[in-house]
């Protein structure tokens, strides 16, 4: 277009140098002419040089875009553009593995406590930790049946001051150490816990939305305690009581003969098959069945020869105001449980009983008692009783404040044993003391928050005749417990 106009112009401007001179103002009208071409000229060459300009600022920007590397040398619009791609492509890796762990849950636990012992002969100061990761995997739906994997790791290092004296009472049930190999290796990391679980909604086939009862299954490598004789008031080691008979059934669990079954860290190869029933929901029932490995079996080194055996009745049920309480009760067997004579196993058997009740805004009571028969059993009565106290009392709502009591009644094949002085006169082990009556045990703790994520307890017990030995003094052990939570 501006080149047709120069030349209209041209030609304009030759037509009137053809003809005789002009007067003044045709004269002055052909030199604004001119100096309008010169200008429209000089403006058209400045006009092709800023196209050609472009032109190779287009070709160097096509260039450096057809390579995937940044150089400083290109285009700035080109790095630019290649940071953009780059951060897009982050993002969509970055939601891929979102996608990929999408359903996935987690979580860890640190727990670490210092414990000191008076009336103890020897060292009666013990520090250990414990670490505990948890993960399961996303529900998987197979028609009406969710199921889902279970996963949990665990190290951990000192045993505690249950080594120290001989008793019924663990006093430190968050002690951990693999014992098979040698400090400090002693902390290595072992798979505590692999299991799956498949929820079945009941009636089988029915219409799932209107389903009040559910079957579940569970199998793999467990903790029998995850299932049975729970407890809401004490249950968990890591934040409520640590004796062990305020944590579990003390004849399922105790340092000279643990009933349970399981191996020397507590978990064994089982299953459990549970009914549940909330068609009166909120009051709930379940009857559950655990079948778990004993003996040998319980490190997976033979088959399921005795197993241990477990059934329980448990009801969750509005009393007290409608506040929640749950009740269970479960009778055991354990084909080939450990014994006060180390190496030797018996057939044992019991039924136990386990409460916890809400009473106002923040106490929570609980109570355990259970009866086990065998031979070789160490004691075969064991009762607890106590309380939470929520710290909402004192303006301090997620402190608490714990208290308990509990007693183990020696069995008559214990006194009898622990009577026997010389250990080579019928190759059995000397305890060196006479067991009479009964063990008795208190604990007094306070939980105090010190943020979201990590709680200091402070921690008393008080253990008299312990494993029944009346001529030795009450044991008192001061403890702090730091816990550890994401």
């Amino acid at each position: 277009m501006a080149k047709r106009n120069l030349t209209r112009i041209g030609v304009l401007a030759a037509s009137f140098m053809a003809v005789p001179a002009f007067a003044g103002d045709d004269a002055a009208l052909l030199q604004r002419v001119m100096d309008r071409l010169e200008k429209i000229e000089k403006r058209n060459a400045d006009l092709e040089k800023e196209i050609k300009s472009l032109k190779d600022r287009n070709a160097e920007l096509d260039d450096a875009l057809s390579k995937e590397d940044v150089s400083e040398k290109e285009p700035e619009l080109a790095t630019r553009l290649k940071a953009v791609e780059y951060q897009a492509l982050d993002i969509q890796k970055q939601a891929k593995v979102l996608d990929s762990i999408e359903g996935f849950s987690a979580g860890a636990n640190f727990t670490s406590v210092a414990q000191r012992a008076s009336g103890i002969d020897g060292a009666g100061t013990q520090l250990n930790y414990r670490a505990d990761i948890t993960v399961t995997t996303p529900t998987i739906k197979t028609g009406d049946i969710e199921s889902k994997v279970f996963g949990h790791f665990r190290v951990g290092q000192g045993k505690g001051l249950s080594d120290k004296f001989t008793s019924f009472t663990g006093p430190n049930a968050t002690s951990f150490q693999l014992g098979s190999v040698v400090e400090p290796e002693s902390s290595a990391m072992m798979l505590a816990q692999a299991w799956y679980q498949a929820d079945i909604p009941l009636p089988f086939g029915g219409f799932k939305p209107r389903s009040r009862e559910t079957l579940t299954v569970n199998f793999g490598k467990m903790d029998p305690f995850a299932f049975f004789d729970q407890n809401a008031a004490a249950n968990d080691e890591t934040r409520q009581f640590l004796a062990s008979p305020f944590v579990h059934n003390a004849l399922l669990d105790n340092p000279l003969a643990a009933n349970i079954g399981a191996d020397g860290f507590g978990f064994s190869p089982g299953v459990r098959v549970s009914y549940f029933n909330q068609r009166a929901k909120p009051e709930t029932y379940r009857l559950s069945l655990g079948v778990f490995g004993a003996g040998r079996s319980a490190n997976f080194s033979e088959g399921f020869k005795s197993p241990f055996v477990i059934l329980q009745a448990e009801t969750s049920q509005r009393f007290f105001a409608g506040l929640q309480g749950n009740y269970r009760a479960y009778v055991w067997r354990n084909g080939q449980a450990p014994t006060f004579v180390q190496g030797q196993t018996a057939s044992h058997s019991g039924v136990g009983i386990s409460f916890d009740q809400r009473f106002g805004d923040g106490i929570t009571a609980f109570g355990r008692l259970g009866v086990g028969r065998g031979e070789r059993l160490p004691f075969d009565r064991t009762a607890s009783l106590g309380a939470e106290f929520n710290g909402s009392y004192w303006d301090r709502g997620a402190d608490a404040i714990g208290l308990a009591i509990g007693a183990n009644r020696t069995s008559a094949g214990f006194r009898a044993q622990s009577l026997t002085l010389d250990a080579n006169s019928d190759g059995q082990p000397d305890y060196g003391f006479a067991a009479t009556g009964w063990e008795q045990v208190a604990e007094a703790y306070y939980r105090y928050r010190v943020h979201e994520r990590f709680e200091l307890t402070p921690d008393f017990q008080y253990i008299r005749n312990p494993a029944g030995n009346q001529a030795m003094g009450a044991v008192k052990i001061l403890g702090v417990r730091a816990n550890l939570t994401f």
